[in-house]
């Protein structure tokens, strides 16, 4: 744990002060991409409060999520449709979702029952 909390303070520290800026052509993929990975870091969260982390499921998801980002948004570049808001919807809700069970989790809420739509 020591590590991940060294880590994640190194990369706020390199952000902060790293006099960088993104070109405006790539800011949508970075801006999807940082929400893939950002849906799987609250889900591999979920998973280790929950007790059944797995390192390979989080590092093959991480990875699958940018990449499936990424070409989502480029194929929509290319098609010229805003493909790239499917992915900012979905990640958004499940990262919503992770945030949420979280919560319920830490504060000793059992979870809701799954709802479907429209019943």
């Amino acid at each position: 744990m020591f590590w991940v909390m060294a880590a994640m303070a190194f990369g706020v520290w390199v952000g902060a002060y790293l006099p960088f800026a993104l070109p405006v052509s790539v800011a949508k993929y970075v801006s999807v991409s940082f929400l893939a990975g950002l849906d799987s870091v609250l889900g591999g969260t979920r998973a280790g409060i929950e007790n059944r982390f797995n390192l390979s499921v989080f590092v093959s998801g991480f990875t699958t999520n940018l990449v499936l980002a990424g070409l989502l948004t480029w194929v929509g570049d290319l098609l010229g449709v805003e493909m790239y808001l499917a992915a900012v919807v979905t990640f958004g809700r499940r990262i919503f979702e992770n945030l949420a069970i979280i919560r319920r989790d830490l504060i000793g809420v059992p979870p809701r029952a799954p709802t479907t739509l429209g019943g």
